[in-house]
C-alpha cells in the first residue's frame, strides 16, 4: 500500500510536469508569434518611451487574466459556441484595432518625441486600458485559452494545480513583455528611429487597421 502511493505521487509529479512543459510550449509559441498584442506594445514604446510600453503590456497581461477567469468558469466556451457572441466580440475587436491604426496615423501629423521618457505622465493610464482592451477583445485569446484549458485541464486538476498552470502562464507572458520592452527601449535602437517617427506612425497605423480589416472579414 505504501509502495502503491508512492507510485501514485511519482505519476502525478510526472503528469503535472508534462502539462507544465506543454502550458510553457504552448505560451512561449503565442508570445514570439505576431499579433495585434506585440504590434500594440511595440508601437507604444517606440512613440511613448519605456514606461508606455511597460503600462501597455501590463494592460495585455490583465486581459490574459480576464481570459483566464471566464474560460476557467465556463463563459469562454460558451462564447466559442454562441456565433453571435462570438461575431460581435470579433467586430468589436476589429474596431478597436482600426480605431488604433488612426490614432496612429493622426499621431504622425504632428512631432512625436522618442526619448526616454517622453510622454510617459501625459498618457497615464491610457496605455494600460489600450493594451487591456486590445486584448480582450481579441476573440483568439479565448480560443487560446479554451484550448489549453481543454489540452491539460480535467475534473481530477486540483485548484491548485490550475493555479500553477495559469502563474507558469502569466509568469513567461511578463518576462517575455519585459525582455521585449527593454530591448526596443534600448538607445540604439531609438536613436535609428528618431529621423524617421511619423514613418514609424504611419506604418504602425498601417499594420493596426489591416490587422483589423483581417479580423473583421475572418469570419465572412
Amino acid at each position: 500500500m505504501v509502495g502503491q502511493g508512492f507510485r501514485d505521487r511519482d505519476a502525478e509529479k510526472a503528469q503535472m510536469l508534462d502539462q507544465i512543459l506543454i502550458v510553457a510550449g504552448l505560451t512561449a509559441l503565442v508570445m514570439i508569434s505576431p499579433g495585434p498584442d506585440m504590434i500594440i506594445v511595440m508601437r507604444n514604446t517606440l512613440l511613448g518611451g519605456r514606461r508606455a510600453g511597460l503600462e501597455t503590456a501590463f494592460g495585455v497581461l490583465l486581459g490574459n487574466l480576464v481570459h483566464i477567469t471566464y474560460c476557467a468558469i465556463g463563459i469562454g466556451w460558451l462564447i466559442s459556441q454562441s456565433l453571435l457572441a462570438f461575431s460581435l466580440l470579433r467586430y468589436a475587436g476589429a474596431a478597436y484595432l482600426i480605431y488604433l491604426g488612426i490614432m496612429s496615423f493622426r499621431a504622425a501629423a504632428r512631432k512625436i518625441e522618442l526619448e526616454p521618457g517622453a510622454g510617459e505622465i501625459r498618457r497615464g493610464r491610457a496605455w494600460v486600458l489600450q493594451g487591456l482592451f486590445n486584448n480582450i477583445l481579441n476573440p483568439k485569446g479565448t480560443l487560446f485559452y479554451l484550448g489549453v484549458f481543454t489540452m491539460v485541464i480535467t475534473p481530477q486538476t486540483s485548484w491548485s494545480a490550475m493555479g500553477l498552470l495559469i502563474a507558469v502562464m502569466m509568469g513567461i507572458s511578463a518576462g517575455f513583455w519585459l525582455i521585449f520592452v527593454q530591448t526596443l527601449d534600448l538607445r540604439l535602437v531609438r536613436k535609428s528611429l528618431e529621423s524617421s517617427q511619423r514613418a514609424v506612425a504611419r506604418v504602425f497605423g498601417g499594420l493596426l487597421i489591416a490587422l483589423g480589416l483581417r479580423v473583421a472579414l475572418s469570419g465572412s
